[in-house]
């Protein structure tokens, strides 16, 4: 994982002592956030051993004033409604815990609470408490997402997977991934390399090749064959054969082959994958045209599952 450490949402019963990196309680229902009345202090915290607490909080956010802080805490059972606390510790102290209001922010999502402590510049050895979507209340301790480079082309803007990750983040309980966008602008390829005679052919109509400066004809149009150079890729070239009988000259545009071998987490497309995906190393493939559970699928792949 980039930035180390253990990548974590955890199980409803699991007690949790100690930290993790991106620590993320979820459901998080078992995040009680309540004013304290005691000093923020370790010796303050013992006061509430052998009080009550509901079967399903594991964490108690406490606020004082300006300062709030995380402890966890075990209860005699989880049978009864509530049960008296046998144990509490802090989690995280107030000298490293912040606090945020965004309404933004989703509290079940640890990709949205590991952007959040992004923006505002949260050490790795912190915790970040938001007041967030629904105004529920939920945390993220010691913030090092799984950085995701996702290789894509670009037009169309933003790049389509770009887009579907973005998508899938923003519902999906995954562990906390931050993207990071390596585009392709497929303007630049082809402006790098001669033309034909009769121009560039692309795999489909896209907007933005009018600067060019040489005719641009579309493959999935099918004009009558001219000297031309294509724009594509694999897929391109064999539709190419087939409906002329050969292959023309041809610059290289699929992610897959331009991102090549890896040593983090990476997510490409191919359309010579037509269903499902692939792992190659740290590189996962998606279709061309790939769903949002492909999407998904290949992003618990690159990260672990939840």
């Amino acid at each position: 994982m980039t930035g180390g450490g253990e990548d974590r949402v955890v199980d409803a019963t699991e007690p949790v002592w100690g930290s993790s990196s991106n620590f993320v309680p979820l459901p998080y229902r078992r995040v009680s956030y309540q004013e304290a009345d005691f000093p923020l202090t370790v010796a303050g915290l013992q006061t509430i051993v052998g009080r009550e607490a509901y079967r399903h909080t594991d964490f108690v956010v406490f606020h004082a004033g300006r300062d709030v802080a995380v402890a966890a805490i075990e209860k005699e059972s989880r049978e009864p409604l509530f049960s008296p606390i046998t144990r509490a510790e802090w989690l995280s102290p107030p000298e490293r815990t912040r606090f945020a209001v965004d309404a933004a922010v989703d509290p079940g999502l640890p990709s949205s609470l590991a952007a959040k402590a992004a923006a505002l510049g949260l050490a790795d050895d912190e915790t970040l408490v938001v007041l967030g979507r629904y105004e529920h209340v939920n945390f993220i301790a010691h913030p090092r997402p799984t950085v995701v480079t996702v290789v894509e082309v670009a037009p169309p803007d933003p790049p389509k997977l770009w887009d579907l990750v973005a998508r899938v983040l923003s519902v999906a309980p995954l562990p906390a991934i931050a993207p990071r966008l390596e585009r392709i602008d497929l303007r630049e390829i082809a402006a790098g390399v001669e033309p034909g005679p009769d121009g560039y052919l692309l795999p489909c109509r896209a907007s933005g090749f009018e600067s060019l400066g040489a005719p641009v004809q579309f493959l999935d149009e099918r004009p009558p064959r001219a000297d031309w150079v294509l724009v594509g890729c694999e897929r391109s070239r064999q539709i190419h054969e087939h409906l002329y009988g050969d292959r023309p000259p041809t610059v290289e545009i699929c992610p897959r082959v331009l991102a090549g071998a890896r040593g983090e987490p990476t997510l490409v497309k191919c359309c010579l994958l037509e269903r499902g995906i692939e792992r190659d190393g740290q590189v996962a493939v998606v279709p061309w045209g790939a769903e949002l559970d492909e999407v998904e699928a290949a992003l618990r792949e690159l990260v672990g599952p939840a």
